[in-house]
């Protein structure tokens, strides 16, 4: 891992690429997700970084999010609706800066890769042998046949790590994710917000994929959630919680049968809230509930919500 905030993001935006390349070989599809939680995997949070902003989010997640806008711009990344895509220049850009101080130089000068870079070499695949060898005649010694238990793909076990990473990075935040929540916001006075360093990679991301700090599900069922009244965006119990792999709020609570009205409010205030159709400010939307759990998504990129 470097020493510095900027460099930590500049390896980490070179192992998104690296991730996208080796999908593309394996023909593995992954959404925008799975690449950052394995790049934060492969090149984890220092301190600093894991420290959580109001939302829940890491600020090196925040910071990452919005520097991937210069793969972007670099034409060697294409974000879309159905995930992100590595192009050919973004692959052959692995191997002409291969090392993370040509890369950030790169990216930042906006190098062009020179058009004699090739392709990176597909990973050699190992065929298994035809027979299975003869047991050894040594003592203490074991024959173990190829497809059986002991002896597992690569892939999969590359797969098994990503997904322990990616549970471990979830265990390591998720305490102080509980604890910042624990702590209720006052209604009657404005809590000023810790101020928060900008760092040179958070610029805006052009795609609007930076979340905002915090979002509440704001309406006339907050006081069965446990907040002391209802759409008051403000409080703890109203909040909802970021999923990273598939980039949305999410809020579930149980609920009495009945009619309910909500909104969609931002950073703890009304400043800016979305309505039906994902209208700014718009009409309320509406949940007929029949009782029982209710699950409320929210996503910040299409203003959408589903209930279910």
């Amino acid at each position: 891992m470097a020493t510095s905030i900027a460099e930590n993001t500049y390896l980490r935006l070179k192992t998104v690429l690296d991730v996208l390349t080796e999908g593309a070989w394996t023909e593995e599809a992954r959404n925008a997700g799975e690449v950052l939680a394995e790049a934060t995997a492969r090149v984890p949070f220092s301190d600093h970084e894991a420290t959580l902003l109001s939302g829940g989010i890491p600020r090196g997640h925040k910071t990452l999010t919005s520097a991937t806008a210069k793969l972007v711009k670099a034409g060697w990344l294409v974000k879309g609706r159905s995930g992100w895509t590595i192009t050919d220049d973004g692959m052959r850009a692995t191997v002409a800066f291969p090392d993370a101080d040509s890369f950030a130089a790169a990216l930042d000068a906006g190098t062009p890769v020179p058009a004699e870079t090739p392709l990176p070499a597909a990973p050699a695949v190992k065929k298994a042998p035809a027979k299975v060898a003869a047991a050894s005649k040594t003592p203490g010694t074991k024959t173990v046949a190829a497809g059986s238990p002991e002896k597992e793909a690569p892939a999969k076990k590359a797969a098994e790590a990503v997904g322990k990473a990616a549970k471990l990075i979830e265990e390591a935040v998720g305490p102080v994710v509980k604890a910042v929540r624990s702590r209720k916001a006052t209604p009657k006075a404005k809590t000023k917000a810790e101020p928060v360093v900008a760092e040179p990679l958070e610029g805006p991301d052009e795609e609007t994929f930076p979340q905002p700090e915090a979002v509440a599900v704001a309406g006339d069922f907050n006081t069965f959630l446990g907040a002391p009244e209802n759409w008051a965006p403000q409080y703890d119990e109203s909040q909802m919680d970021f999923d990273f792999s598939f980039q949305v709020w999410t809020k579930s609570t149980e609920l009495p049968a009945g009619f309910y009205t909500f909104k969609i409010a931002l950073n703890r205030s009304w400043s800016e809230n979305y309505g039906a159709y994902g209208t700014f400010d718009g009409p309320n939307h509406e949940l007929h509930h029949e009782g029982g759990t209710v699950t409320i998504r929210y996503d910040h990129r299409t203003r959408d919500i589903t209930i279910n």
